[in-house]
């Protein structure tokens, strides 16, 4: 009953296709009623709850499709392609996007930690993926309904909502998804931190000494880790940062070699070698298939 309250929230806010903001930051609705296949994007730490429709996330050809009965959980920034393939009038995608703000979420994970006992660090194994889905269990279900039904009210957000947010967060990490978000987040969050600097750095010169340095490895145990947590190498996962950046900067307009640039290339063939290779066309052929036709959708 309580996602079909969200479903009709979103129902009511959403009358037309695209991104709504809601009174909380962070917090969007949205709405897909065309098919858009998969793109390339840069999905940054958020959870995303669908009550309509299905989505799909494509990371290093692995793909990650959910509808009603699992919400997303990406809790490092990631390189996909993204898109709503089954999306139609008939059958429009319906969601929630809720971007994890790292303070909040460190507090919660390490508060977890604390409250289980002493604080430990995690024992060896592999690393949990930066993509997971999750079952929409009760907590989840509600924290969501509890958020939402804030409205369009700026006092009910103003005293209530950093409340509610923090509710979902620790409904997330309490969830399927809540290993992954814990071992970003809290103890141990050492790739987490890597990726972080990566992306605030992703126009600049950037070695994996600089990313093994960021999460206090050497480069050998570095690479192992890195590798476990995101399915790609360090360079590769560099590359495509980079290359998925700069698809989306072409595909919104800028031109070929600003995009380039923008995202760290000093050279223009260099750049537009590795793009064909990883897309199949020139940045200008592809920017001109991709060029967006109303609000964009990660």
């Amino acid at each position: 009953m309580s996602k079909q309250s969200i479903k009709c929230l979103l129902e009511h806010a959403l009358s037309q296709d695209g991104v709504v903001e809601t009174g909380v930051a962070g917090v969007q609705l949205f709405r897909v009623s065309d098919p858009v296949r998969c793109a390339p994007a840069v999905y940054e730490p958020s959870v995303v709850a669908i009550v309509s429709g299905t989505k799909e996330a494509i990371l290093d050809g692995n793909s990650y499709v959910y509808g009603s009965d699992q919400y997303m959980c990406c809790s490092m920034s990631m390189p996909v392609e993204a898109g709503t393939p089954a999306a139609s009038s008939d059958n429009p995608l319906l969601g929630v996007i809720v971007s994890l703000e790292t303070k909040v979420m460190t507090e919660l994970a390490i508060e977890m930690e604390s409250a289980a006992g002493a604080i430990r660090r995690p024992q060896n194994g592999p690393l949990p993926q930066g993509i997971a889905l999750s079952q929409w269990d009760d907590a989840f279900t509600e924290a969501l309904l509890r958020l939402l039904q804030l409205g369009d009210s700026a006092t009910d957000t103003a005293v209530l909502g950093e409340g509610r947010l923090r509710e979902l967060y620790y409904a997330v990490l309490k969830g399927e998804a809540g290993a992954t978000a814990r071992r970003a987040f809290g103890v141990g969050n050492e790739i987490a931190r890597a990726i972080e600097f990566l992306s605030s750095h992703v126009n600049e010169p950037i070695t994996i000494e600089d990313m093994a340095a960021q999460a206090g490895m050497s480069r050998a145990v570095f690479h192992r880790k890195f590798k476990q947590a995101t399915t790609m190498s360090p360079i590769q996962f560099v590359k495509a940062m980079r290359l998925n950046n700069a698809a989306m900067k072409i595909a919104a307009g800028m031109t070929v070699n600003d995009a380039a640039i923008d995202v760290g290339y000093i050279s223009a063939s260099q750049f537009s070698r590795e793009f064909k290779r990883m897309y199949g066309q020139s940045p200008r052929q592809w920017g001109y298939a991709n060029q967006p036709a109303g609000p964009q959708l990660n």
